[in-house]
């Protein structure tokens, strides 16, 4: 019976070490791809990694809202909508195929947010 308990530490010693050296190669990938990103010159915020510059939202929305009625509400829907999603179809209506993360974005009352 001394030996069985013998292998059975071995065992657990074992699985101990294999999960030690998974978990510092999973440590050690991580920093990589982290430097990697960052050599790059990609913008780390939060979950989402961003490829493209920032836009300027002010003149993007300038010309999506110059035709509009409503001129300041339009600026400050299209102002957020471009903050969020870095994008503002061009035109003063229409082709929203262009920027899927702008024709999506709505409201708390479900309609649609983006001009």
């Amino acid at each position: 019976m001394a030996s069985l308990g013998v292998i059975t530490v071995r065992k657990l010693l074992l699985a101990c070490l294999v999960m030690g050296l998974v978990f510092q190669m999973y440590t050690e990938t991580a920093q990589v791809a982290a430097a990697e990103y960052q050599s790059v010159g990609l913008q780390t915020s939060g979950v989402y990694r961003r490829l493209l510059e920032s836009i300027d939202c002010n003149s993007a929305c300038g010309q999506r809202c110059k035709a509009a009625s409503r001129t300041k509400i339009c600026l400050r829907a299209c102002g957020t909508c471009c903050a969020r999603c870095n994008c503002v179809p061009p035109g003063t209506y229409g082709n929203r195929d262009v920027c899927p993360c702008y024709a999506t974005m709505k409201t708390h009352g479900g309609r649609l947010k983006c001009p």
